[in-house]
């Protein structure tokens, strides 16, 4: 399909657009659990474990990388978690705790790795910033299988996984599991960004997360399609901004996320019933509706 594409950019269009479904499914559980910020903080919770495996592996090591991420992302759930239990601490004062924490930890081990003698820093931008030079088919085959295990995951706890979104008390009530149920979704977050770090970074992949569910929820309310169009999103942005990086040399991660935003803007302005559009043409026919019943000498509901 992409055979007029360097070799290149076919590997990171294979390895965005996973992503992008990924993102955009599982991000529709954190829009609907208002957990927007969990995949923020989670995001920059990853940096310390990224940069710490860096220098641990000397160089840029995928998946030692990820895996470093991943530990120190499940480090910042707990942190969360713990400050939310144990604490009288509002969990957006808990989000910000761990995001600043965490990040300035990050900020610390980047620069050691940047003041190192041999200047190895090659390739730890990459997953700050996100970029396509350098991703390698092997890189994209980690980033299909971690996607791929999450859209497997969110398959079979489905049900689960969107009565705890909608109602965690009523859940707990009924008997389910609703924390290891939400612990389950926030390893989901946490596997989706170390998922998406280098190729969108780690300042962006909170709003690939957010933006394609947002830009999905204005456009139906049922669930299923809400992930549905999401995944499409998602999918788009990755290849929208996939195919501009490498046309004029721009960074990967920015340019998904200007596609997702252009996106979201789209379907605010044009979603039937909760696009802007929409909502004042139904202003304007209620209002014409009631100056007819006023002329008549109806009296208004």
């Amino acid at each position: 399909m992409f055979d007029w594409l360097p070799y290149n950019t076919q590997v990171v269009l294979v390895g965005v657009t996973l992503l992008g479904v990924c993102s955009g499914v599982i991000g529709c559980f954190a829009v609907l659990g208002r957990r927007a910020l969990v995949g923020d903080a989670l995001s920059h919770a990853t940096l310390p474990g990224v940069g710490i495996a860096y220098l641990l592996a000397g160089g840029k090591h995928f998946a030692f990388m990820l895996l470093g991420g991943f530990v120190s992302g499940l480090l910042g759930i707990g942190v969360l978690s713990i400050l939310k239990r144990f604490t009288r601490i509002r969990e957006d004062a808990a989000i910000a705790i761990v995001l600043s924490t965490f990040y300035g930890g990050g900020i610390v081990i980047a620069t050691v790795i940047q003041a190192q003698a041999s200047g190895g820093q090659a390739g730890w931008d990459t997953f700050i910033f996100g970029q396509s030079v350098g991703m390698i088919w092997d890189d994209a085959q980690w980033i299909m299988a971690l996607g791929l295990v999450t859209l497997v995951i969110v398959a079979l706890l489905f049900k689960e996984f969107k009565l705890v979104a909608f109602d965690p008390a009523f859940a707990h009530v009924q008997g389910w599991p609703a924390r290891a149920i939400d612990f389950t979704m926030m390893l989901l977050l946490l596997v989706a960004v170390v998922t998406g770090l280098p190729a969108v970074g780690v300042l962006l992949m909170a709003a690939m997360l957010i933006i394609p569910a947002s830009a999905a929820r204005l456009w139906t309310y049922r669930l299923s399609r809400m992930l549905f169009l999401a995944a499409a999103i998602g999918a788009g942005s990755g290849i929208a901004g996939a195919l501009l990086s490498s046309s004029v040399a721009l960074p990967l991660g920015p340019c998904i996320i200007l596609f997702a935003a252009l996106f979201f803007l789209t379907s605010l302005m044009f979603a039937p019933e909760r696009g802007l559009l929409a909502r004042a043409f139904q202003r304007r026919r209620d209002r014409i509706a009631l100056l007819a019943d006023l002329r008549a000498g109806k009296e208004p509901i």
